[in-house]
C-alpha cells in the first residue's frame, strides 16, 4: 500500500505531489496521458502563484523561461497600472505557458522522488475505512491510504464519489488554438485591434516561433464538447473580421465555454478533490491553473499530516472549509468578467463604468488583489473574538536581519518567527521551526506560519502559542 494515489498530473496534481513528497510521503501520480498535453489554456502565475513558488525555492526556475509583467486589475476586459502599495513583495504577473509550467513542476517531482506513471488510465475507484482500491485500464489495482482526484473538470474520481457539481451551463463557447497564418503581421494586427472595439472574445497573438495563439466566439455551443475544427476557426474568423487570415497547420485546437460549477464537497473519507475537479469557471483573469496550484498548496501539508500521524482530528476537514470559499469567489468574478465581455450595449456601458471606477487607486488594488488571490483571508478567528488583522492571511515575504523569509519555509514546515527568542517549541520541534530575527517590515510581538505561510497565531504569550500549536500541528511530541 502506498501513502497516497494522485489521479491526474497536471500542474495542480503535480504541485500535490511535491509538496507531499517534502514531508517524506509516498506518492503514485497516475496520468491518462502518455505524453504532456501541447495546450496552453493557462498562460501564467499571478502574484500568489508566484509567492508560492519562492516558499518553495522553485521561483528561479519559473523567472529563467517566464516573462513580467504588470497590469493591475485587468477585469473583464479593462486593463489597468499596476496598483501602488500592493501586499506583495512580488509585483509583478509571470508570463509562463501552462506546458512549461508542467515541465517545471514535472522536473521537480521527479527530483523528489515522486513515482510519475503516464499512459495510466484510472477507470474505478472505491474505499474502505482503512484505505482506497483505484482499478486501471489494465485490469490492475493499486491501494493506497488516500487518494486525490485532481482529474479535471470532467473528472471521473468526482463522479465515482457521488459528490454534486452545482453550477450553470455554458452559454456561449470560444475557439482557441495555436495555428500558422499567411496573412502578413502588420494586416493581423490591424485587424485584430479594429475587431476588439467590439468583440473582446476575439484575438491573433504572435507567438515565439511565428505561429499564432488564436480565439474567437464560437458559432454556438456544442453538444459534445469535441475537438472543433480548423474549418470552424475559418468560419468565425471570417464571420468577426471578414478575413480567415490563411489561418493553417494548426498545433492544437480546443473550445471551452462559460459553465461555472464547483463541487458541493471537496472530501469524501479518504478521497478529496482539487483544482478543476473541484471547480470549473471561464479562464478569464487567467485564475485556473493558479487557484489549482493553490488547491495543492493549502491540501498538501495538511494530507502529509494525516498521513505522518499527527494530524488533528479536524485538519484534512479545514481544507473544504479554506478553499471552497475561495473556489465560490473565483467563480463569481469570472461570471462578472464574462458578462463584461459582451458586445451588447449593456456590457459595453458597463465596461465603461468600470474602467472610469478603477482610476480609483483603491478600485483598482481590490480587484487585483481579487485575482491574484493574494487578498485571501481563511477564517481563523474564535467566535464572539476580534483576530487580529494578520491572522488567516499569509504572510508577504519579508526581509529579516539574517535571511529572507521565504528562503526559510523551502521544506514546507511550520515556522514561529520569535523576535524575541523567549519563546519554546517544545514538543513540536519535528514539525516546526524556531526563527530568533527581526524584520523592519513586521510590527509584531511574534507570528506563528503555517506550511501554506499563513498566519496561524499572533502574540507573545506561550500559553497562548501551544493553544494554536496543538490546534495546527497536533499534540506535542512525548
Amino acid at each position: 500500500m502506498t501513502d497516497v494515489i494522485v489521479v491526474g498530473g497536471g500542474p495542480t496534481g503535480l504541485m500535490l505531489a511535491c509538496e507531499l513528497r517534502l514531508h517524506d510521503v509516498d506518492v503514485v501520480v497516475l496520468e491518462r496521458l502518455a505524453e504532456p498535453t501541447e495546450e496552453s489554456r493557462g498562460q501564467g502565475l499571478h502574484a500568489r502563484s508566484i509567492e508560492v513558488m519562492d516558499q518553495r525555492g522553485l521561483l528561479d526556475r519559473f523567472l529563467a523561461v517566464g516573462k513580467k509583467f504588470q497590469v493591475g486589475g485587468f477585469f473583464g476586459g479593462v486593463m489597468k497600472g499596476w496598483p501602488e502599495g500592493l501586499d506583495t513583495a512580488h509585483q509583478y504577473s509571470l508570463a509562463v505557458p501552462q506546458p512549461v509550467t508542467e515541465k517545471l513542476l514535472n522536473e521537480r517531482a521527479l527530483e523528489l522522488g515522486v513515482d510519475l506513471r503516464r499512459g495510466h488510465e484510472v477507470v474505478g475507484l472505491s474505499q474502505d475505512e482503512d484505505g482506497v482500491d483505484v482499478e486501471l485500464a489494465d485490469g490492475s489495482r493499486l491501494r493506497s491510504r488516500y487518494a486525490v482526484g485532481c482529474d479535471g473538470g470532467r473528472s471521473a474520481v468526482r463522479k465515482w464519489l457521488g459528490v454534486g457539481f452545482p453550477g450553470e451551463p455554458a452559454t456561449v463557447e470560444t475557439l482557441l488554438g495555436v495555428m500558422e497564418a499567411t496573412a502578413d503581421p502588420e494586416t493581423v494586427t490591424a485587424v485584430v485591434e479594429e475587431v476588439r472595439k467590439t468583440q473582446l472574445r476575439f484575438g491573433l497573438g504572435r507567438l515565439e516561433d511565428g505561429t499564432y495563439r488564436v480565439i474567437v466566439p464560437a458559432a454556438g455551443v456544442s453538444e459534445d464538447r469535441g475537438t472543433p475544427t480548423l474549418e470552424e476557426f475559418k468560419e468565425q474568423l471570417r464571420a468577426f473580421s471578414g478575413t480567415d487570415f490563411g489561418v493553417h497547420s494548426p498545433r492544437w485546437l480546443s473550445r471551452f465555454g462559460d459553465a461555472t460549477r464547483q463541487a458541493d464537497r471537496y472530501r469524501v473519507g479518504r478521497v478529496l478533490l482539487a483544482g478543476d475537479a473541484a471547480h470549473i469557471h471561464p479562464p478569464t483573469g487567467g485564475q485556473g491553473l493558479n487557484l489549482g496550484v493553490q488547491d495543492a498548496f493549502n491540501l498538501g501539508w495538511k494530507l502529509a499530516a494525516a498521513v505522518a500521524g499527527w494530524a488533528p482530528r479536524d485538519l484534512l476537514d479545514t481544507y473544504h472549509d479554506e478553499r471552497h470559499p475561495v473556489g465560490a469567489r473565483v467563480l463569481d468574478n469570472t461570471r462578472a468578467q464574462i458578462t463584461l465581455l459582451g458586445a451588447e450595449p449593456g456590457p459595453t456601458a458597463l465596461r465603461e463604468l468600470l474602467s472610469r471606477l478603477m482610476d480609483f487607486e483603491d478600485v483598482n488594488r481590490y480587484l487585483t488583489g481579487l485575482i491574484s488571490a493574494i487578498d485571501v483571508r481563511y477564517d481563523f478567528g474564535e467566535p464572539g473574538q476580534e483576530p487580529h488583522e494578520l491572522l488567516g492571511r499569509r504572510l508577504r515575504d519579508i526581509r529579516l536581519k539574517q535571511a529572507r523569509l521565504y528562503d526559510l519555509m523551502h521544506n514546507a514546515r511550520g515556522l514561529l518567527l520569535d523576535p524575541t527568542g523567549s519563546l519554546s517549541l517544545d514538543g513540536w520541534t519535528d514539525r516546526v521551526d524556531h526563527v530568533v530575527d527581526t524584520s523592519d517590515e513586521l510590527d509584531v510581538p511574534a507570528v506563528l506560519l503555517r506550511p501554506d505561510g499563513h498566519v496561524a497565531w499572533v502574540g507573545e504569550e506561550q500559553g497562548e502559542l501551544a493553544g494554536a500549536l496543538v490546534k495546527w500541528f497536533g499534540a506535542a511530541a512525548g
